[in-house]
């Protein structure tokens, strides 16, 4: 009997913080927004779950670092965006994790901003991409999105743009007419 007592304590220590590792989520709200901003990250799977419920620009989006993929639900518009992630413009987990702890939170260099043009493709089948994607994204129509090489001028209305913005370090443009709106 005690070994089974000490066997389940040893379990509860190292487990214990492994878990607490797995599951960060804060909410906050963001500097000249009306709402606020709630961040859940499962670093189990390499899934940062993002919620901007600001009145004037909501927004849903899916960070999956496993499979380097960024999805947007963009409420105005009824529509979802599909990405490849550029791993090295964007924060890495570690990064969110610290600054969901608050250390550091200013640390951070300026926000970076990268600009991504959706594409007339729509995607057929969302299951591959995961089943987060899928579920988000189920009930809208998704489309592909091209992130724009930095310094190449749009030819883009700037006003067909929308604005995201991922804590204080990193603002996405989703630019470009979605097809069928």
């Amino acid at each position: 009997m005690k070994h089974l007592i000490v066997s389940s304590l040893l379990v509860m220590f190292f487990l214990t913080p492994s878990l607490a590792l797995m599951n960060i989520s804060d909410s906050h709200p963001l500097d000249g927004s009306v709402g606020t901003q709630s961040i859940h990250v499962n670093a189990f799977r390499g899934m940062v779950y993002i919620r901007d419920n600001n009145v004037l620009s909501e927004w849903y989006g899916v960070l999956d670092y496993k499979n380097a993929l960024l999805v947007a639900k963009l409420y105005s518009k009824m529509a979802c965006v599909l990405a490849k992630m550029d791993q090295v413009a964007f924060p890495t987990l570690d990064d969110i994790k610290k600054a969901l702890d608050h250390q550091a939170l200013k640390h951070y260099p300026p926000t970076r901003g990268l600009t991504y043009t959706v594409l007339t493709s729509r995607v057929k089948n969302l299951a591959q991409y995961g089943m987060a994607i899928k579920d988000m994204c189920r009930e809208v129509p998704t489309y592909f999105a091209q992130q724009q090489k930095e310094g190449t001028a749009l030819a883009i209305n700037p006003d067909s743009c929308f604005e995201v913005q991922l804590l204080s370090f990193m603002g996405l443009s989703i630019c470009g007419e979605i097809p069928g709106l």
